[in-house]
């Protein structure tokens, strides 16, 4: 193992994951990890409770923190006393100047998106709603201002015009390794050109908030058909798009799309009126076409191609959505 750096990587998700384990199969020196508390709503069934990152500390005897207060004193002084060299961010909470100005070497973020465009929580996801054709990674030293530190490499890749966002982010996670160790020996051997974000006029910037379920809410009404495929592909598989359907115009369930093909076609059928062509294709009006549904969940139901679904529609007239 590399005695230097002495690193603690900051990370929860199995995105973070693929970063943490390139590191150890580099046989980097990581002294100690932080990592999200343990999820309660499933405290009683063992490791699902727990992040992918501390399952993996766990089987690799790595010292960890999961901190609920990131400035709880106990912790701080625990963080401290690891006396790290750099800290390693994948895929984490926003970190206070306390911890991420400790480290003499300073802090390094791994972000999803080609900085400046798409700071924020969700980048896979609104590129993709926006219609982007191509994003990236990007590691950058943190400062006060989030996503907004000096730039230390970035890597673009395409994007494809079906993709959704667990799609791209599959893409990205496999390289995002190779991002992180790329980027830490930069650091070590000097060999950074560092990129400011200063002086950018905002303007110009593309955010990524985080995405909340109202948003997830499909607009029929949209004028653009791409824009709602775009963000179909967008938030699937999660947060996933959703919309309502009615029955009759008296009873409605809550229907989660997440695969569709669009179909561009002059008509006269009013916005959001569904059509069963057959026992494999349901298609749903919008102003420039229609939309064909090829996996969906109806509330109650399990995630389904929807051959299966309309098999296990009893009312196949008069359905909307809205």
């Amino acid at each position: 193992m590399k005695k230097f750096p002495k690193i603690v990587f900051i990370g929860s998700n199995h995105f973070s994951l693929y970063s943490l384990k390139e590191l150890c199969i580099k046989q980097y020196n990581i002294i100690g990890i932080i990592t999200s508390p343990d999820n309660q709503f499933f405290k009683n069934q063992g490791e699902k409770a727990f992040t992918p990152v501390k399952i993996y500390a766990l089987q690799n005897n790595i010292p960890f923190l999961q901190p609920k207060n990131l400035l709880n004193y106990s912790f701080l002084e625990n963080l401290k006393k690891w006396n790290a060299d750099i800290q390693i961010v994948v895929s984490f909470r926003i970190l206070p100047k306390e911890i991420w100005n400790l480290p003499r070497m300073g802090s390094f973020n791994l972000h999803a998106s080609l900085l400046p465009q798409y700071r924020g929580a969700a980048p896979i996801n609104w590129v993709i709603i926006n219609g982007e054709d191509k994003t990236g990674l990007t590691t950058f030293f943190i400062k006060e201002k989030i996503d907004s530190g000096e730039i230390i490499l970035q890597k673009e890749i395409k994007i494809r015009k079906e993709e959704t966002a667990g799609e791209l982010e599959n893409k990205l996670k496999i390289i995002s390794g190779s991002m992180v160790i790329q980027t830490l020996e930069n650091i070590l051997f000097n060999k950074i050109k560092l990129v400011s974000q200063k002086n950018i006029d905002s303007s110009l910037l593309k955010y990524a908030p985080k995405i909340s379920t109202n948003d997830c809410r499909i607009q029929w009404e949209n004028p653009s058909i791409e824009s709602i495929y775009n963000k179909i592909r967008g938030l699937s598989p999660h947060p996933t798009a959703w919309t309502l359907l009615f029955f009759n115009e008296k009873k409605f369930v809550r229907f989660k799309i997440f695969v569709v093909e669009k179909i561009r076609k002059i008509h006269t059928f009013p916005i959001g009126f569904i059509f069963i062509i057959s026992s494999y294709e349901m298609q749903i009006s919008v102003k420039e076409g229609f939309i064909s549904i090829i996996e969906g969940q109806i509330e109650g139901k399990k995630r389904m191609h929807i051959k299966n679904l309309i098999n296990g529609l009893k009312i196949r007239e008069n359905l909307f959505v809205q």
